[in-house]
């Protein structure tokens, strides 16, 4: 991608903040990103086109591409799971196929989409594999198969567009419901997890995150042009990894098993109540195992994880202390880069 001008949609986001923090050094010609959302530009070089402006636009995408004629674009804006479902529908549908259209009139080279590994629903095989079959959980889940969906359709007829499939992928500046999490370790609170915590749940370093979309939109086409699950490659049972960052704390935070068959249902009801902030995919998922296979990526473009699931659970918490005092007077959101209401949750934390 050297010498190369690259455009980055959902820009605004946890992951377009860290490729912006990452691409500016790897010699592109030029690099844009653009968001619905508002950008926090002192976060940003003064080299990077920050330009707001909704993929679901067709007018505005077609201008935006061709007024910084751009070659790569690398695909990230998505509306999250605590976004109402329409939203989540038109814009990781409808915004995927209109980003692509303008791409195809453009002649762009190549469209890389970080689609999810939430495509695969709660499976009972694992590791999973990118030709296993797929069967999304909630909104979000169904939303990014009729994406990838979409961006099979553009590769028929020619275009280049590689998928990332990631697991839940972490860093410095990760919010959401991850402060929810390093909240209730630094206050030293028994940590509740779903079920007794045996179970293997894969997450994914950002940075690594990164390398493997920077080798998708740089290996070459006939390599680059599939389907890639991305996780990290070191990861053990929930309870020892979420054990790890209690250690790493140092706060007195232990782990605390609960019965995932009171847990669940009851974690239901508070997301139809809409007193919870925890939506199906998490807690659906929480006692399950949940790990890919990265072997196809290994082989074809080289890719290899450097971070572990502990490295990056530890790295992101020690961000947050680091931001805790500012975090505590940031407005809650729904976004990966902002903390979320707790909602029922702080009633529970009050007797952990």
């Amino acid at each position: 991608m050297k010498n190369k001008n690259v455009l980055v949609t959902g820009g605004a986001g946890f992951l377009g903040y860290h490729l912006a923090q990452n691409l500016i050094h790897r010699g592109l010609a030029s690099l844009t990103m653009n968001d619905i959302a508002p950008f926090f530009e002192a976060e940003y070089s003064k080299d990077i086109n920050l330009i707001n402006q909704d993929v679901r636009d067709s007018e505005g995408m077609f201008r935006l591409i061709k007024d910084h004629n751009i070659d790569i674009i690398i695909h990230c804006a998505a509306a999250l799971p605590l976004w109402p479902k329409p939203e989540i529908y038109s814009t990781n549908i409808a915004g995927v196929r209109n980003t692509l259209e303008q791409a195809r009139k453009c002649d762009v080279e190549r469209v890389v989409f970080v689609s999810s590994t939430a495509v695969y629903g709660v499976p009972d095989k694992h590791p999973l594999v990118e030709d296993d079959p797929v069967d999304g959980v909630g909104a979000y889940g169904e939303s990014k198969i009729e994406g990838e969906k979409v961006c099979e359709e553009f590769r028929r007829n020619g275009m280049c567009v590689p998928i990332i499939r990631p697991k839940t992928f972490i860093g410095t500046a990760r919010l959401g419901v991850f402060q929810i999490l390093y909240d209730w370790v630094d206050s030293g609170k028994r940590i509740p997890i779903i079920g007794k915590g045996d179970n293997l749940y894969q997450l994914l370093e950002v940075t690594d995150l990164i390398e493997a979309i920077w080798l998708a939109a740089s290996a070459p086409k006939e390599l680059a042009n599939d389907v890639f699950n991305v996780g990290a490659q070191r990861y053990e049972k929930v309870k020892l990894d979420v054990g790890a960052l209690c250690d790493f704390a140092g706060s007195g935070s232990k782990v605390l098993p609960t019965p995932a068959y009171l847990v669940k249902p009851a974690l239901a009801l508070f997301e139809f109540m809409k007193i919870s902030p925890l939506y199906k995919w998490v807690y659906g998922t929480a006692d399950k195992d949940s790990f890919v296979s990265t072997e196809k990526i290994e082989k074809q473009l080289g890719w290899s994880a450097r971070h572990s699931n502990q490295d990056a659970l530890t790295t992101s918490h020690k961000w947050y202390l680091e931001h805790k005092d500012e975090l505590e007077h940031q407005k809650a959101g729904i976004t990966h880069r902002v903390g979320w209401d707790q909602g029922i949750l702080k009633v529970f934390k009050r007797f952990m």
